[in-house]
């Protein structure tokens, strides 16, 4: 794989219970290897499972849940697949909606296997080419999509491959497409951070002291 950097790139993962494992983790690993803040968005707090095949996977912490971000405070967007992640996540409208933003805003997206349902639901695939797992090529083609069996596809701000076996296209393709189109806006964050610290101390101040004047009156 071409070494691309993604320093000040901050992408998010929509992800939930269910998710295929190595379809969160690769990326993950890919992403922050080459300088990207990558932070797991999710419907719930906590911690979500993941699956290998039909087996229990590894739990992974959630960063932020859905219904508390903004799409434009990220730079791309992740949706791995798996059976039942991308079934969760397109009963969410709140996870619709966050799709429907992002793409909206012009922000880079990639997904493979069950993740292009998310698409799909969110009503954003027709008239467009993406490769997602066999399975559900007639959901992309009944929403007006063409479904490519191949590795890897890219369409404009898309990029989309079968499954865990187009693993190695997968992550070429997606570290391109993030690398050439993510608006770079968000310098990741490394450390205790200040000026959230600082901001909150201040406006406590703020709230503390017309209950102080109250009460010496």
């Amino acid at each position: 794989m071409a070494r691309k950097t993604l320093k000040g790139i901050r992408v998010g993962a929509l992800v939930t219970d269910g998710f295929e494992q190595v379809e969160l983790t690769l990326p993950m690993r890919a992403l922050r290897k080459r300088g990207a803040q990558v932070d797991v968005i999710s419907l719930h707090k906590g911690r979500i499972r993941g699956m290998n095949l039909m087996y229990p996977g590894k739990k992974v912490r959630v960063d932020e849940t859905v219904e508390k971000v903004r799409p434009k405070d990220f730079d791309a967007l992740l949706i791995p697949g798996g059976y039942v992640n991308p079934d969760a996540l397109r009963q969410s409208e709140e996870a619709l909606d966050f799709v429907r933003e992002f793409n909206w805003l012009g922000r880079p997206i990639a997904t493979l296997c069950h993740g292009p349902w998310v698409l799909v639901s969110a009503g954003l695939v027709k008239g467009r080419k993406l490769a997602a797992w066999p399975g559900i090529k007639d959901d992309i083609r009944n929403a007006g999509g063409q479904w490519m069996d191949q590795s890897g596809v890219r369409d404009e701000l898309w990029f989309t491959s079968r499954g865990p076996h187009d693993m190695r296209h997968f992550l070429k393709g997606m570290v391109s497409l993030f690398a050439e189109k993510a608006p770079r806006n968000h310098p990741v964050e490394k450390g205790f951070r200040w000026g959230r610290w600082l901001f909150a101390a201040l406006l406590g101040m703020v709230a503390i002291r017309p209950v102080r004047t109250a009460l010496a009156r």
